[in-house]
This record gives C-alpha cells, sequence and structure tokens, in this order.
C-alpha cells in the first residue's frame, strides 16, 4: 500500500509498504483525511515533536477514517465504523499517569510520531484511543479534532467564568480554534490578535471575536483576565504577559523552539498575581471536543484552506504552499 515516509531529517518518500499486522487489542482504519500542523513541520526538521520520531516512520498524528478491522479483544468499535483517533498513548505505569497527569507520561508513545500514522493507507491505533465520529460530522472536519482537543486540555487547567474578558495572541488555525472554543465554554467577551487583516475580519464576522487588534499598527490593551498565546515566539508571549490586569491567567499555548526564551517582568508577575500556564498534548478530551463539532459550537471546515494529497505534503512543509490556514491530506476516499 502507498504511504509518505520520513525516511531523514527533511526527506519524504512514497513508498509502497505491508499492510501493517494487527494486534489483539488494536484497530486497523483505512484512513481518509491526515492533518498536518506544526508538529509534523518540526519532525520533518528533526526536532523533537510530543516525542522523538526516529526515521524511518510514518507521520501523520491528526487522522479520521473509517475502521477496516478490529482485533480480538476489541469492543468499543466495529468495522465500518467512522473514527478518529488521539495519538498519545499512556504507559499507565510512571509517577504521572499514576497521578492523573498523563500527558507528562515518562513513556509516551504517539501515533504519528513513534508508531507510524495516517500519512498511509491504513494504520493501526489501540482501541482505547479510538474514538466513533458522530453521524454529523465530517471525516473531513474529524481530522482536526486532535488539535481541537489540544486547545481544550489547555482550556480544562484555566479557572474559567462568562464574566471574563479573554485575549488570543495568534490568528493562525489554532488561535482561530481558541476564538470559538473559549464561548463554547462561557466566556462572554473573546478578542484576536495578530498579523493577517482577512483572518481578524473573518473572526469578527464569521466566529464571534468581539474586538481585533492588528498588531502591526495596533497596541493591546492591558485589560484581560485570560490571555492566550497561541503563536511561540518571544515577542507574543511578552505581548501576552503585557496584556493582562490583575488577577489575570496566562495560558502558553504556542510551541517555541527548544532553547527559545522570553523576558518579563517578574516584579508585574508578583503586583498582579498572575498565573501563567503551560500546556502540553490533551489528555482525555476528544470526547469534549466531538461533541461541540457535533453540536455545531465549532466550525473547522471554514478553517481548513488546503486539502493536499501525499505528493504535496513535502511540497508544504518546505513553504512551498502559501498563505494556508490549515491543510489537511486527502489519503482516501473513505467518506
Amino acid at each position: 500500500m502507498e504511504a509518505l515516509v520520513l525516511t531523514g531529517t527533511k526527506s519524504l518518500e512514497l513508498e509502497d509498504v505491508k499492510a501493517p499486522e494487527l494486534k489483539p487489542n488494536e484497530v486497523l482504519i483505512n484512513t481518509a483525511y491526515a492533518g498536518i500542523c506544526g508538529t509534523d513541520h518540526a519532525l520533518y526538521a528533526g526536532l523533537p515533536g510530543s516525542a522523538d520520531a526516529v526515521p524511518p516512520i510514518v507521520l501523520g498524528h491528526e487522522n479520521s477514517g473509517v475502521v477496516a478491522e478490529v482485533g480480538s479483544e476489541v469492543t468499543n468499535v466495529k468495522p465500518g465504523d467512522r473514527v478518529s483517533v488521539d495519538p498519545n498513548i499512556y504507559c499507565g505505569q510512571c509517577e504521572f499517569c499514576l497521578t492523573d497527569r498523563p500527558e507528562l507520561c515518562d513513556n509516551l508513545s504517539a501515533v504519528g510520531v513513534t508508531r507510524d500514522g495516517g500519512l498511509e493507507k491504513q494504520f493501526t491505533a489501540p482501541a482505547s484511543v479510538v474514538y466513533q465520529v458522530p453521524d454529523n460530522v465530517s471525516l473531513k472536519a474529524a481530522a482536526t479534532v486532535e488539535p481541537i482537543s489540544c486547545a481544550v486540555h489547555g482550556i480544562k487547567l484555566l479557572k474559567l467564568t462568562p464574566y471574563q474578558k479573554a485575549l488570543v495572541i495568534g490568528d493562525g488555525f489554532m488561535g482561530q480554534l481558541f476564538v470559538q472554543i473559549l464561548q463554547a465554554y462561557g466566556v462572554h467577551q473573546v478578542d484576536l490578535a495578530g498579523i493577517n487583516k482577512e483572518k481578524l475580519a473573518r473572526n469578527k464576522e464569521m466566529f464571534g471575536a468581539t474586538n481585533t487588534y492588528y498588531t502591526k499598527e495596533e497596541a493591546i490593551p492591558a485589560d484581560y483576565d485570560v490571555v492566550i498565546e497561541a503563536v511561540g515566539m518571544p515577542q507574543t508571549q511578552e505581548q501576552a504577559i503585557n496584556a493582562t490586569k490583575k488577577g489575570a491567567q496566562v495560558l502558553m499555548f504556542g510551541v517555541g523552539k527548544p532553547s527559545q526564551t522570553f523576558t518579563m517582568n517578574t516584579y508585574e508577575v508578583f503586583q498582579k498575581q498572575l498565573t501563567i500556564q503551560g500546556s502540553f498534548i490533551n489528555p482525555y478530551s476528544f470526547k469534549d471536543s466531538l461533541a461541540m463539532l457535533s453540536s455545531g459550537k465549532l466550525n473547522v471546515e471554514d478553517l481548513i484552506s488546503h486539502e493536499l494529497t501525499l505528493d504535496q505534503v513535502e511540497d508544504f512543509v518546505e513553504g512551498r504552499i502559501q498563505n494556508v490556514s490549515k491543510a489537511v491530506v486527502k489519503v482516501s476516499d473513505e467518506k
């Protein structure tokens, strides 16, 4: 079967590979769509994701598809079911798993990172991370459940109430998701700051952003109870701290480079009594994410700007395809 294999740093090859072997606790999935995100860019460049990817490996950790076959121990799905897959697999035995912090698992493995993922016609995953997709959610939308669930995990780490004013910094795919998710969680005012005037206008017109800031020309007021940093650059991380009012919470969601640092006024953290929260991957957030898609509170299909084929992926991760909001790869014609 056809697979796009990461064979080394900045090297992707279309290869004919054997179908994966199915273990008793696993599900064999015919891939419909696989999303491409910043983690895939990093893995392609030889940088770590949630874990290290050791070539040769098939990437693709944002996946949807149709169950082709189930192992003898599987009871939660059956052949023909439409599914989405949480890529992260926890050991259940380390200190962090045993203290209800599985996202910090010492032995984390992941579909599309440490084991072959969705950039191939079929892949396997443990049944414990395979979720049925509601009938009214397309498989194209279902390929984005993993990034949605990462945002939902970050939201769950905060204390949210309706009176709060929230700011999202970053008008990329994740920032635009956060605008909708914060509203779904009941925050009454959600503003967006970014560098793309078209995206800012769209979020105000279509997705309910109250105010927008074009940060190349406009300053952000220090007036927010909740600030989501969804870029991962030092200047936007500093903006996030500076946009806070007293008692605010800052979610540092954007992923910077491993050696990256930023500057902040530690007296301001003390004087404002700020909470600065990191967020890593997405433990047990798939059900909530699928529910928001099914309820209509979250519109992702209008954020997907590009539908690629396997042979276009390398062009994308090399930056040869421009003006991308979100790209998914159509791996097969499964519906």
